[in-house]
């Protein structure tokens, strides 16, 4: 696998594979034969934290439209609604997380991914995620410090 991007957060690193695309809700989309195998970019990882619970509010097979609710997650920083990344197709869950979430947080590349998908949405390439991350990491720093002075 060719080396990664870096995005900067702070002092800590966001790795970003070249192997992939990505969502600008900060998921990974891996083609995994006719369809696109997606997980959670380093970034957001990072911003969620440690990872305990999983579920999800939809089936295997649902067609999903862009932002619609599909499942929920529950991290040391907060529980957060899980969106669709695009109009589409959950066709399966990756079942290990369901059992052990914190795959998420120790491999979030390999064995943590979430779930397979159908779309025909176009997908960020690699350095255009960057530039994503880049133009909205100020405000998210924003956000972070905000919290910490609650």
């Amino acid at each position: 696998m060719p080396d990664p991007l870096v995005f900067m957060m702070g002092k800590f690193e966001a790795r970003i594979p070249t192997d992939r695309l990505y969502f600008e809700s900060h998921l990974w989309a891996q083609p995994n034969g006719n369809l696109l195998r997606v997980g959670f970019s380093s970034y957001a990882v990072r911003l969620l934290q440690d990872v305990y619970f999983l579920d999800w509010q939809i089936d295997a097979d649902t067609i999903v439209r862009h932002k619609q609710a599909i499942g929920e997650i529950e991290s040391s920083k907060a529980t957060s609604t899980l969106y669709a990344p695009a109009d589409g197709q959950v066709v399966r869950f990756n079942e290990a997380l369901l059992n052990d979430p914190s795959l998420i947080n120790a491999d979030n590349h390999e064995r943590g991914w979430l779930y397979e998908f159908a779309t025909s949405t176009p997908l960020l390439q690699p350095g255009d995620y960057i530039k994503v991350l880049d133009a909205g990491w100020e405000n998210t720093q924003r956000v972070l410090k905000n919290q910490f002075n609650e």
